[in-house]
């Protein structure tokens, strides 16, 4: 066991009598040596359906609906009352396929239809959103494809060449919303945490770092979110190597020790940052802990609304991240 894990469940015993989970959830306030931030999100299946305007009820087209993500947002869209176009692009199913998506039924297309289709979809529906939620490895054609048909769209997908996919959309013209997370609430706390960096560098010298992520075991690659937060310890003077990551993949550890809900082994993202002083009186606790999909989902459909009013209004700025999507507010 990792020295975070040991002083974590030793805190736990001391205070609270038997081992918690790392990440469990806490329900009642309690006095502990150590400043916690913590945020916890998860899906509720009783939450009402958010109904977009009449003017907001644009067409949406999302491309990778075949995969988890790719659906979830598909959902999330029929929820908020947009148009869900009966077609998606995948990059391994094979033609002919359908997927339901609610009462929708979704046409299936493979790489080699895509300029077609895409050509018939913008001319049935001129103000379509493309949201894109496909892989890694099609980033840069997708983009490309869009770029070239002047589709605004939302990339959701990370990976693949994020330079030449800002080049590519910045020589187009083409309106877009980029952004490796869409969670709104935890891309405030990246925002939050940025300001706290640039404003007071150096604040916490000195200081270890213990990080640890937990996601499902399909996600191969390190959270990016991680990445990102513990650049901002770096900047506040914190010496951290990127290798010192504890990735936890492992289904038994996050149901054990991490504590994640077992419905959710399959879609999480659970995440602490523990920060201790030299001489180890002081110790600060951050932490945030999304159980499904739908934060991203919602998030996704609130950048494609945003992008359809920037459309329409004409903007002069045509490339956005999620930062602008929450500066705009107006949100569901």
């Amino acid at each position: 066991m990792s020295l975070l894990l040991q002083q974590t469940a030793s805190f736990y015993r001391a205070n609270c009598g038997h081992q918690r989970p790392l990440f469990a959830r806490r329900r009642f306030p309690r006095r502990a040596p150590s400043l916690v931030c913590a945020a916890v999100t998860s899906e509720s299946p009783n939450k009402p359906p958010s109904v977009a305007s009449p003017n907001l009820s644009f067409p949406i087209l999302v491309n990778g609906c075949t995969g988890k993500m790719g659906k979830a947002v598909a959902e999330s869209a029929l929820s908020a009352g947009l148009q869900l176009v009966p077609v998606s692009f995948s990059s391994s199913e094979e033609p002919g396929r359908t997927l339901k998506v609610g009462n929708a039924e979704i046409q299936i297309h493979g790489p080699p239809e895509r300029e077609s289709i895409l050509s018939s979809v913008i001319h049935e529906f001129p103000d379509v959103i493309v949201v894109d939620y496909t892989v890694p490895d099609a980033v840069n054609a997708n983009a490309d494809l869009y770029c070239k048909f002047g589709v605004p769209f939302v990339m959701g997908t990370t990976g693949g060449d994020r330079h030449m996919l800002y080049k590519t959309v910045q020589d187009a013209n083409v309106y877009a919303v980029i952004s490796p997370q869409m969670g709104k609430q935890v891309v405030a706390f990246l925002a939050a945490m940025e300001i706290m960096a640039n404003q007071f560098p150096g604040a916490f010298s000195g200081y270890s770092l213990e990080v640890m992520e937990s996601h499902q075991a399909s996600k191969l690659d390190t959270s990016g979110t991680a990445k990102a937060v513990i650049s901002c310890f770096q900047k506040l003077g914190v010496s951290f190597d990127m290798n010192q990551i504890k990735q936890i993949r492992d289904p038994k550890k996050q149901l054990e020790m991490v504590g994640v809900p077992e419905e959710y082994l399959s879609g999480h993202a659970f995440h602490m940052y523990h920060l201790t002083s030299p001489d180890e009186t002081v110790s600060f606790e951050f932490q945030h802990n999304v159980s499904g999909r739908s934060i991203y989902a919602e998030g996704s459909i609130d950048a494609a609304i945003f992008l359809s009013k920037k459309v329409q209004s004409k903007a002069e700025q045509r490339i956005y991240d999620m930062i602008d999507v929450l500066r705009e507010g107006n949100m569901r």
